[in-house]
């Protein structure tokens, strides 16, 4: 039997080489593959009462009390280094890392004990003003050439207390003078174009959680660009947008492996594996939007234009280069159909929880 599908497995090759479309197809399928399963290691740090841990959840898509959460709270302190990986895309992973200058991870050591060198860019969070700690922390990522952001969290809580004790008060300046006093403080101890985001963890969609987001996925290398972007939960429209123009730039990819199946001579094969491949990407769609396991019944929309699309698959060989141009057509149309749908369900969703 394996010399069977050996030789079946050839001839697919010999076929597909014959028409320039097997190295072609081979390369979208590795570039692809090699994207998707590329890992993202993001460490997040601070001081205990911080809210790094809530932070965590957040970022994650994830409320303190949903199975997989970081612990948070007196009995939930960070005692050692945690992985978190999304529930979604398991290739991202957000590291929970204890404060540093502990008795277990004294400054000295620190570095070396949780390992630096693993991890993509780092967080660090404070809930007031950042300490000495946070500070020597920041200098040593600095040194070693890595990126970190400072993110002073609870912002809801200082904008709360402010309001309630200033007869004129006035948000948007509260927020620049609380941004500035943190980045003059960072400078005069000598950390270097310091980035500063006030952030919220219970309301990422306010205040500077939509722009960090934008940061980080700016300054990472493109292979890992869209696996945070994919990520990361839907705070505004424009991260859905930003979503479903990165999706959308790699449709032709997959179209183009469904056009080198194509080019198989076997009855209902090119049929069968495209049903495969578009269910596989569609899930990535609902995956990235984070929405509900049941919004895959889109697919089942696609049926009728794969089917209109199987009558061309049982003509003659010296036709299969206008086979394949169908079959790139089809699956282009219909992968930017499913696209246009999830994308818009995600805004509906976003839209709902706002209101």
């Amino acid at each position: 039997m394996g010399n069977v599908f050996d030789r079946k497995d050839r001839g697919i090759r010999e076929h597909r080489l014959s028409y320039g479309q097997g190295p072609a197809a081979l390369r979208n399928q590795e570039s692809l593959d090699k994207e998707k399963n590329c890992p993202l290691h993001i460490a997040v740090t601070g001081e205990h009462g911080s809210g790094k841990s809530t932070f965590v959840n957040a970022i994650r898509g994830l409320d303190n009390t949903d199975e997989g959460a970081a612990p948070t709270g007196s009995v939930g302190t960070t005692e050692d280094v945690r992985p978190y990986p999304h529930p979604n895309h398991p290739n991202v992973t957000f590291w929970d890392l204890p404060g540093i200058g502990t008795s277990k991870y004294p400054s000295a050591e620190f570095v070396e004990l949780v390992r630096f060198e693993r991890f993509d860019f780092f967080i660090i969070v404070s809930a007031d003003r950042l300490r000495e700690n946070d500070v020597k922390l920041a200098k040593e990522i600095q040194r070693m050439g890595k990126k970190f952001y400072f993110v002073r969290s609870k912002i809801d809580n200082n904008i709360r207390d402010k309001e309630s004790r200033q007869r004129e008060f006035d948000a948007e300046r509260t927020l620049m003078l609380i941004r500035e006093n943190c980045i003059q403080g960072l400078q005069e101890q000598g950390v270097r174009s310091p980035q500063i985001f006030l952030v919220s963890s219970f309301e990422l969609h306010l205040y500077d959680f939509p722009l960090l987001a934008d940061t980080l996925e700016r300054e990472l290398p493109d292979l890992r660009r869209d696996a945070f972007l994919f990520s990361m939960p839907n705070n505004s429209l424009e991260m859905i947008d930003r979503k479903k123009t990165a999706f959308h730039s790699k449709i032709k990819y997959f179209a183009a492996l469904s056009a080198a199946v194509a080019a198989v001579p076997l009855p209902g094969f090119s049929v069968v594996v495209d049903f495969i491949l578009l269910a596989a990407v569609v899930s990535q769609y609902v995956s990235g939007f984070g929405l509900n396991t049941s919004s895959l019944n889109k697919i089942a929309s696609l049926a009728t234009l794969m089917k209109k699309e199987e009558g061309y698959r049982f003509i003659p060989v010296f036709v299969i280069p206008v086979t394949m141009g169908l079959s790139f057509l089809t699956t282009h149309r219909a992968l930017n159909i499913c696209l246009n749908a999830l994308a818009s369900d995600a805004g509906r969703v976003f839209r709902k929880a706002l209101s």
